[in-house]
């Protein structure tokens, strides 16, 4: 792996569809659903999916910032959920859906603040943004069957009346960043 790679983890709802968005990307080498942010060691899908494990539905990606800038993944971010909604996206609710940017170093969180203000001074989204911004802590892989699952699953239910939505916003929306 080439040294100037950087990751940041990112939490917009169920991590079927961030993930079916991202692994479109260019200059996003690798996406990974995951929890993060949680008090559980290895927590599994069922336990999270209690709420009580305090983790996040996330995906975690590797990207080339000579290919795609921080910048470029946060706005993707912002446009394929709603980061105005605490602890839900769409009828995903709980914590374990909030909005969230979870960061590797100081640098990254500074970026993410200066979207967030572009964004809410921009008169997009009519409530606040409730996005939170904080270090990546306790991360863990979600279980291989969750990998890829929109790839595997595009006839699954769920896929094609969540997921492909967002990959279709995301392809008309940033045509220039997605991969040939």
């Amino acid at each position: 792996m080439q040294n100037n790679l950087q990751t940041i983890t990112l939490g917009g709802g169920c991590f079927w569809c961030t993930e079916a968005v991202f692994v479109q990307v260019q200059g996003v080498l690798d996406v990974e659903s995951g929890y993060c942010n949680g008090h559980v060691q290895q927590p599994s899908y069922e336990q999270v999916c209690t709420g009580r494990t305090g983790h996040n539905e996330v995906v975690k990606l590797v990207f080339d910032p000579a290919v795609v800038t921080l910048k470029d993944i946060l706005e993707i971010f912002f446009v394929i959920h709603d980061p105005t909604t605490l602890n839900r996206q769409g009828n995903d609710t709980g914590t374990q859906y909030r909005s969230g940017v979870y960061y590797a170093h100081a640098d990254q969180a500074k970026v993410a603040q200066e979207v967030i203000l572009e964004m809410a001074d921009s008169g997009v989204y009519r409530q606040p943004i409730v996005t939170e911004v904080v270090p990546l802590e306790n991360y863990w892989a979600a279980e291989q069957y969750h990998q890829d699952f929109f790839e595997r699953n595009p006839g699954q239910g769920y896929c094609m009346a969540v997921a492909a939505p967002k990959v279709a916003k995301f392809r008309k929306t940033f045509a220039r960043l997605q991969k040939a």
